[in-house]
């Protein structure tokens, strides 16, 4: 019997010898294309092959592509684990030809694979096949038909579909075209409705789709209009567990070798029990339910035993541990927003699965290795990064803790006020926000005799998932304009030279369209045979400059950008001169980059790859780039990392990234270098987002940095000059963001620090800084002379505190000089106090004193009066301060609240406090008198 990693490797073993290339899979954060979630796939990462924009030096490739369907439109998180193949994560088999062989070799290669003995054997009377029937204006497929029958499929195995099942599209528009799928018989005990003997294409689960053979051979237009292809070509799919599933025997996915070791270890660390396999010889066990509710297995008798709970949720731990593996792994972090909430919703619902079996202490983070031991032979990558995913899982775990006891008291709650029903909306709300399981929902609700609002639930689940549709739909991507896709590459000479002359024009783009010529003063696109410009790529931006006429000398356009449009080619976003003539296709013309600009980004470019490792050095291994921008004034780097960059380990990452600049080691560059070898040998690592062929360069400085990399560089590290960190900060959950300039952009910074430190120099005693020193500040640094100096920073800091003394010295004095008049001014109010029904009441203003001084000056008019009501204003900066005291003998006839608020209101302000003492502010200082005046009414109007 197979074990999944071989037949892993015969799928791609057969393809390679069918003169296919084998790609490594792409990461699940896909690269450059906003209309995705995740990988999905094993097309994704051709998607731009077969929509025209780029160019591989392959027409075959086959790939083994790691996926996650858990958001967006793919969200059947709940299902995972309680029916036999839903997963989260899953590896996609396939094999692809762009514009090479079509249907016929697709077809034969398939048939060969899973039913010759040499490689699968599948016997043929367990499969089944389907072709398109002809739907929707679209022709029947019949060259399928023919094909299959031609390999020997009986045609009572032949079956014809719709639309639905048997047409496939990228998008609303660009490539698409009939499919083709075959299913393998599980047998009459796999179907989960019981059906003792059902045929195809019973949808009950007996017959399982293990591969899908797409034909792209239409192009859809806006309209609606399918156009063929001129190079029609394959896009196919194999699921590997269920294929697994089918060549191991057993029924459920989750019975394979691909997850038993996962599921014996989950077991290990929750001390549950290992689950029996479901096999063949005992039905279909939980496959039958599609909704992942535990409460409701318990209404089905033994299918809800809690033996079947402790299998279903080790199932979704072993399932969630190789999802949140391979996406952090691949940068995704947990948070609350796109990825990183999904993958947030993946470990703790594991989590909580852990708990259902007892394990209240973190556990996840320690499948992480049980995941690497399991697939690290198809993805070596796991090796280097299990100890940084590990840790990300456990401090998710930790969290998570926490969370889920405010969850409990949340649920309690619901429950309390809920006697008869919970309902679903107040549900969900627990389940989205904080991650309380539904199945542990249903369960507690059960438990209380409450029923659970099921139907209200699912409802706010699906407006939930019409909003993660909605957010990530993003722009569907067109295919390339007719007008780039049939020129051939750009020879790019900007590696060498900053100049190339006699080239040719090969297209010119003006809104849109491709045209003969480009006036005077129009913008438009220039494609070149060979150039010296570099297109934007790998975070670094488009070199700028002009093109010239072919006698050398007159500038005919200026070139403000240059990009990509498709791969290989370069187009120069030019505004021709005014003065020029028309440029045509055909023309000669030189094209001439500004070497300022130039070099000014290639000294920030080598800087990106000095900083990367620096960072690496001080932070840390985990530390991987997530994101970059090198422009000629600047350069900005995105990494992941857990917390803030503190001073001084920034100040370390700067000094030791210098110390390489200034011992001018130099910049290797290694052209056309096998990428298994630039991985494996040269240690080099991949940048964000990039995309690379069989071959790659090598950039490498001494032993310090090694990276794949496309862009341009200084020759040595001390063409950089030196650089300068200018800040650092946080981008999103875990991913931080530091900015530096180099080069004449470190000495224009430097420079500004020298005025300020001249105007520094001009105001502090040179001494001051000495002087601050004794009094027990740091100790300065030795210069390069050995001798201790004090920079203009100590001597500034110096002279603030020092006045920053002077200040708090002198606002005690005049606090002190305030209160002083204001207790005068109170010694003195005897004719301000009034007697009202038997009751002495004061009224007095005293200006520009603080909340602290008024209440001490209330406390000494209260004494003072002996038995009253005191009510005093103050006016300071426009504002107004009020305050009233009543003494405690006088609190049941008249509380102070009720006297402050309507004086306050005459004030524009509010307040309140105790009977005994109430405090208001105020914004109209303008009416305190008038205030003040009728505090007496006020107090009459109380009094009884």
């Amino acid at each position: 019997m197979l074990t999944g990693s071989e037949i892993r490797r015969k799928f791609l073993d057969f393809f390679v010898q069918k003169g296919h290339k084998e790609v490594h899979s792409s990461s699940l954060v896909p690269a450059n294309d906003p209309t995705l979630l995740f990988t999905n796939a094993g097309m994704n990462q051709f998607k731009d092959v077969f929509l025209g924009l780029e160019k591989r030096d392959y027409s075959r490739a086959t790939t083994s592509q790691k996926c996650v369907r858990a958001g967006g439109k793919h969200n059947d998180l709940e299902n995972v684990g309680f029916t036999n193949r839903h997963h989260t994560f899953f590896e996609m088999l396939g094999n692809f030809s762009f514009g090479d062989y079509f249907k016929k070799d697709a077809i034969a290669y398939a048939w060969e694979l899973i039913t010759s003995s040499a490689w699968f054997g599948i016997p043929k009377e367990k499969l089944y096949v389907t072709v398109f029937n002809g739907e929707g204006g679209v022709a029947r497929d019949a060259e399928a038909y023919d094909l299959w029958a031609g390999q020997g499929v009986p045609k009572d195995r032949i079956f014809e579909m719709g639309l639905k099942d048997n047409f496939w599209q990228m998008g609303d528009t660009g490539p698409c075209g009939p499919c083709s799928e075959i299913y393998y018989d599980m047998g009459q005990a796999s179907s989960d409705q019981g059906h003792a003997d059902c045929g195809f294409p019973c949808d009950c689960g007996r017959y399982v789709e293990i591969w899908n053979l797409v034909f792209m051979q239409f192009d859809r237009d806006a309209s609606g209009k399918l156009t063929p292809l001129p190079k029609p070509s394959i896009d196919t799919g194999m699921g590997l567990e269920r294929t697994t599933a089918a060549l191991q025997g057993v029924i459920s996915n989750y019975d394979t070798d691909l997850f038993t070791p996962l599921i014996k270890r989950a077991a290990e660390l929750t001390g549950a029990a290992v689950p029996t396999q479901t096999g063949k010889s005992t039905g279909a066990g939980t496959g039958h339910v599609e909704t992942a509710a535990l409460g409701r297995l318990a209404e089905q008798g033994s299918a809800g035993s809690p033996s079947h709970k402790a299998a279903a949720s080790l199932r979704v731990i072993a399932d969630h541990s190789r999802a949140a593996t391979f996406l952090t792994s691949d940068g995704v972090l947990p948070s609350n927003e796109g990825r990183g909430y999904v993958l947030r919703k993946i470990i703790r619902r594991a989590i909580t699965h852990g708990r259902l079996l007892g394990q209240t202490k973190p556990f996840l983070y320690q499948m992480v290795f049980a995941v690497r031991d399991l697939m690290n032979d198809a993805y070596p990558e796991l090796n280097e990064m299990a100890d940084r995913v590990s840790k990300t899982v456990q401090v998710e775990e930790t969290r998570f803790a926490h969370t889920m006891d405010v969850g409990l008291e949340k649920l309690e709650t619901l429950l309390k006020h809920s006697p008869e029903k919970l309902a679903g909306e107040d549900a969900f709300k627990l389940y989205d926000t904080l991650g309380m399981p539904l199945d542990f929902m249903q369960d507690a609700a059960r438990d209380q005799g409450i029923e659970f609002d099921k139907a209200g639930f699912d409802r706010a689940m699906e407006e939930q998932k019409t909003r993660a549709r909605a957010s990530w739909k993003g722009a569907a991507k067109q295919t390339a304009n007719p007008a780039y896709q049939q020129l051939p590459k750009s020879e790019f000479e900007g590696y060498r030279q900053t100049r190339s002359e006699n080239c040719e024009v090969l297209a010119i783009i003006h809104n849109g369209q491709g045209v003969k010529e480009l006036k005077a003063g129009e913008e438009g696109e220039v494609i070149l045979d060979h150039t010296p410009f570099y297109a934007e790529a790998g975070g670094q931006v488009g070199d700028r400059g002009w093109l010239y006429s072919d006698d050398h000398n007159t500038v005919v356009a200026d070139v403000k950008g240059c990009y990509y449009p498709i791969q290989g080619v370069r187009a120069h976003q030019v505004v021709m001169k005014s003065a020029s003539k028309t440029l045509k296709i055909g023309d000669k013309v030189d094209a001439v980059v500004n070497t300022d600009t130039r070099e000014a980004t290639m000294r920030n470019h080598t800087a990106t790859h000095l900083l990367h490792a620096g960072l690496r050095e001080v932070l840390g291994k985990h530390v991987k780039q997530a994101g970059s921008l090198v422009s000629p004034g600047h350069l900005r780097f995105d990494f992941s990392h857990f917390t803030a960059v503190a001073d001084e380990e920034l100040q370390d990452i700067e000094d030791i990234i210098n110390k390489e600049v200034l011992r001018n080691r130099k910049v290797e560059t290694i052209a056309d270098v096998p990428i298994d070898v630039a991985v494996n040998e040269y240690h080099a690592m991949a940048l964000f987002g990039e995309k690379y062929g069989d071959k790659v360069r090598v950039i490498r400085i001494a032993d310090f940095s090694t990276e794949l990399c496309g862009g341009t560089h200084t020759g040595a590290t001390g063409e950089i000059g030196l650089i300068k960190i200018l800040k650092e900060g946080s981008v999103s959950s875990g991913v931080r963001r530091v900015e530096a300039i180099t080069g004449e952009g470190s000495l224009k910074h430097f420079r500004k620090d020298h005025q300020l430190e001249n105007v520094v120099s001009s105001f502090v005693s040179p001494t001051l800084a000495q002087k601050a020193r004794k009094d027990g500040a740091p100790a300065p640094e030795a210069d390069t002379d050995g001798e201790k100096s004090f920079s203009p920073a100590d001597a500034l800091r110096a002279e603030l505190d020092k006045k920053d003394a002077e200040i708090k010295r002198l606002a005690r004095e005049l606090d002190q000089v305030r209160m002083k008049s204001a207790s005068s001014s109170a010694a003195n109010v005897g004719e301000k106090v009034k007697e009202i029904k038997g009751v002495k009441v004061l009224a007095h203003r005293v200006d520009n004193l603080e909340r602290a001084q008024l209440r001490t000056l209330v406390d000494q008019l209260r004494d003072k009066i002996g038995s009253g009501v005191v009510v005093l204003g103050s006016a300071s900066n426009g504002n107004v301060a009020l305050i009233v005291g009543v003494t405690k003998d006088l609190t049941a006839r008249v509380q102070a609240g009720k006297v402050i608020g309507a004086v306050a209101q005459k004030v524009g302000g509010k307040g309140g406090g105790r009977p005994d003492l109430a405090e208001a502010g105020g914004k109209d200082a303008s009416a305190l008198d008038a205030a003040l005046d009728g505090a007496y009414g006020v107090v009459e109007g109380l009094l009884t």
